[in-house]
């Protein structure tokens, strides 16, 4: 087990505002508020998609916060969707600056004839920037683990 270091209240609530930006994603990607879910990545934003995470390839790189609306709207095909997060891992913390990795299994529910379930195991890497006081995604990394489809009753 790693030692554990006192922090400031500074880095105390910089961890926490973190923390509540990737909650803040999840939330968002789940109530469709696009909009909202946009707005939490810096402007000249660097989103990549890795559909199978040992491949070095992005299937998808995108590089602005413009340029991710049609992600976002791609949830609009599910008849609901529903985020579970794991453990978020700060890995560098300065005073604008931080990195992480998040744990994260979505649940994407499928309605019609046939019912499914689809289900990932993701784990976003994550770049961060305190602009105006407020903590942003600059680059957002997504690898799919796996995916799991499943027929319901």
């Amino acid at each position: 087990m790693g030692k554990h270091t006192s922090i400031s209240p500074e880095g105390a609530a910089d961890r926490l505002a973190i923390r509540e930006l990737v909650e803040a994603y999840a939330h968002c990607a789940d109530r469709r508020d696009a909009k909202s879910q946009m707005a939490l990545f810096t402007p000249d934003a660097h989103f990549v998609v890795y559909m199978d995470a040992k491949d070095p390839t992005p299937s998808q790189e995108l590089h602005s916060r413009e340029g991710l609306a049609p992600v976002f709207a791609d949830l609009n095909r599910y008849a609901a969707t529903m985020h579970f997060l794991g453990q978020t891992t700060i890995l560098t913390l300065t005073g604008e600056r931080g990195t992480a990795e998040t744990y994260c299994m979505p649940h994407h529910y499928i309605s019609g004839k046939v019912r499914s379930l689809m289900i990932a195991a993701l784990r976003y890497t994550d770049t961060f920037v305190k602009m105006d006081g407020a903590w942003l995604f600059a680059e957002r990394k997504l690898y799919v683990d796996w995916l799991e489809q499943r027929e319901l009753s």
